[in-house]
């Protein structure tokens, strides 16, 4: 199955969860898209799970077999594996770009990475579903510094989070550390995607 590329507000509504993390997607219709969409049945167990795995899912933008497999290499880890893979999806090229104010939305920064923008301790990273390891500095490139876009963004953000030690002068940030559970996503319920696979 391949990564979605369609309208990120309809999947926001049939979900009843913000994938953009903004909110503004269920500001006007609160209700699942379609003709049909405020009269949803009650959703079974499995529906549920399904339902969770899939919030994460399209708010990372990954495929069905990067999801897996990220879930796979938590096992992995040592502490609980539904907090080490959303962890590990946070950790993710993509994802520290958009974290750190570079893009307003991680489609964004996929694109801004797969471009060839970014180094990573000095090296250019094209792949946005690069593994950053903590202690890693992400620095955007020279020629790359005058981008309106990039330029917009930056002086739109209003605070960052504690993983993400950005430097304003060199336009580059720091992995410093794993996030904490309560700093991201915390209307997800990570315990029932481990129960969706598990069962």
């Amino acid at each position: 199955m391949s990564r979605y590329t369609g309208p990120a507000w309809k999947i926001s509504r049939r979900l009843k969860y913000s994938t953009l993390e903004t909110g503004k997607e269920l500001g006007k219709r609160p209700y699942s898209p379609g003709q049909h969409g405020q009269r949803r049945g009650k959703l079974s167990e499995y529906g549920i799970q399904l339902q969770e795995k899939q919030k994460v899912r399209f708010t990372y933008g990954v495929n069905e077999r990067q999801f897996r497999k990220t879930f796979n290499e938590a096992k992995k880890l040592s502490g609980r594996q539904g907090e080490n893979f959303l962890f590990l999806l946070e950790s993710r090229l993509d994802n520290l770009v958009y974290r750190a104010g570079f893009t307003k939305t991680r489609r964004q920064a996929r694109q801004l990475v797969s471009h060839g923008h970014f180094l990573v301790n000095g090296k250019k990273v094209d792949i946005p579903s690069y593994r950053v390891s903590v202690g890693q500095v992400i620095t955007l490139k020279e020629a790359s510094r005058k981008l309106q876009i990039v330029q917009d963004n930056l002086e739109s953000v209003v605070e960052r989070l504690g993983f993400v030690e950005y430097d304003d002068n060199k336009f580059e940030f720091k992995f410093v550390r794993f996030p904490e559970r309560q700093e991201i996503l915390s209307e997800i319920k990570e315990n029932l995607i481990v129960e969706f696979y598990n069962r």
